[in-house]
């Protein structure tokens, strides 16, 4: 072999390993960098050049896996992602966020509506039959709602709204697939506008979950139940919140244009329509907290609705069941406000200058609790055990409340300008003196 040709076998080996280099240089961040070796360099060995080619493809992979790393985690934190088509990045980021909002929406969503169709069910229609003429059967003069509460015995018992059953010569509940069920009313009470219905327990397959009213909050979410305009919209539910607690709203219980009682109520802006009375008023879990009774109906007032608190009811509701009637502490006397005393009788009222107002005593029943604590007509009663008394309802709101059948109270009273006091033992008075005596004690 001549010079020239070692020459040309030299020359080949170079240009193969040069190629090889540029092969194992691929990594390199730019793909058109020069070769790092001329051809005035000696040669590296293949061995060597693979190894320093692979530890530079590592290297370079893993640069670059942390760099994706980094600017993956930076679009999601700042919310750079595009949204695809189904929303993926929404939902991941929702089942990931452990936010308060989140886990009270989702858990509010999920329990309420199993718990408030399972109380749906007991919340039933209560229709009024009425007998038009003695040459007619009964007919339908209104409908309301009620609630299932109890279930014994056989029998199940549905409490309702006063006004809803009064004046029915029958009683019919509905059920929610329809089915009408004869009903008995067991006792009313108009002051509190409670009612308790008795039906065959067979076809009753739901009782409703009572709760408490006594730790609710004004802003807390509650659900109305009931069938407003009649059953054609039966089970309807609004939802609203607890507007104000403890209101106290003057009611005509005898239609005659005065306010006989002040009663306590919850306070929501749930829609209460005609044909809610006597529905219920139902937490977010599900536990019925007030019935709903009443709402202020005028043009210009819009969400303000009233419930019984259930805790003001279930005293009531088990002396209606048990007895019938509501048994409450009447002192017997008829009263009238000062400005009322008809003025051929003012002369008999002789009141000391710092005395503003009272209840004048117009007539004392025999046999009652006040005459035998000796009270007289024409007597100004200015207080009850220590509290100040101008109204009758204020007289009302007070025995019925705070006293109970065989308390003393003290009443403190003027007769001839002077003050005197009294003790009287509250007695207990039948259903029909209580309600001859709706205008006075």
């Amino acid at each position: 072999m001549d010079n020239n040709e070692r020459e040309d076998r030299l020359t080949e080996a170079m240009e193969n390993d040069k190629d090889t280099e540029r092969q194992q240089l691929a990594y390199a961040p730019d793909e058109n960098e020069p070769a790092r070796y001329s051809q005035q360099e000696s040669p590296v060995p293949k061995h060597k050049k693979e190894r320093k080619g692979w530890s530079i493809g590592i290297f370079g992979g893993l640069i670059g896996g942390i760099i994706s790393a980094i600017l993956v985690t930076c679009l999601f934190t700042y919310n750079l992602l595009p949204e695809n088509e189904t929303g993926n990045s929404q939902i991941e980021s929702a089942e990931s966020d452990s936010s308060p909002i989140v886990e009270t929406l989702a858990s509010e969503g999920a329990e309420t509506s199993t718990n408030i169709q399972e109380v749906a069910q007991a919340v039933v229609g209560v229709s009024n039959l009425q007998q038009q003429s003695v040459w007619t059967e009964s007919q339908e003069a209104g409908t309301g709602s009620g609630i299932i509460y109890k279930k014994e015995d056989g029998s199940a018992y549905v409490v309702t709204n006063q006004h809803v059953v009064e004046g029915a010569q029958e009683v019919e509940i509905i059920l929610n697939d329809e089915e009408r069920v004869p009903a008995t009313v067991l006792g009313g009470d108009s002051l509190t506008d409670l009612a308790v219905l008795q039906v065959d327990g067979d076809k009753i397959d739901t009782v409703a979950n009572l709760g408490t009213s006594e730790n609710l909050q004004v802003g807390e979410t509650v659900l109305a139940i009931g069938n407003p305009l009649g059953m054609e919209f039966a089970n309807s539910v609004t939802k609203g919140i607890i507007s104000g607690l403890n209101r106290s709203v003057s009611v005509d219980t005898d239609a005659n244009g005065q306010a006989d009682w002040i009663t306590d109520v919850l306070q929501t802006d749930a829609a209460i329509n005609p044909g809610n009375s006597g529905g219920a008023l139902v937490n977010s879990e599900g536990e019925v907290i007030g019935i709903n009774s009443m709402k202020i109906a005028q043009s210009s007032v819009e969400g303000i609705g009233f419930a019984i608190p259930v805790d003001t009811a279930l005293p009531i509701i088990e002396q209606l069941e048990k007895e019938g009637e509501v048994t409450r502490p009447l002192i017997g006397i008829s009263t009238a406000s000062l400005n009322q005393v008809p003025a051929q009788y003012r002369n008999e009222i002789n009141l000391p200058e710092d005395v503003e107002g009272g209840m004048v005593i117009a007539n004392v029943q025999q046999g009652s609790p006040a005459a035998d604590a000796g009270l007289q007509q024409f007597d100004v009663i200015t207080k009850i055990d220590g509290e100040p008394i101008t109204t009758i309802l204020e007289l009302r709101k007070y025995l019925y409340s705070e006293t109970k059948i065989g308390d003393n109270v003290e009443i403190e009273y003027i007769r001839n300008g002077e003050r005197q006091t009294a003790s009287v033992q509250l007695k207990e008075m039948e259903q029909q003196e209580q309600q001859t005596q709706q205008a006075g004690q």
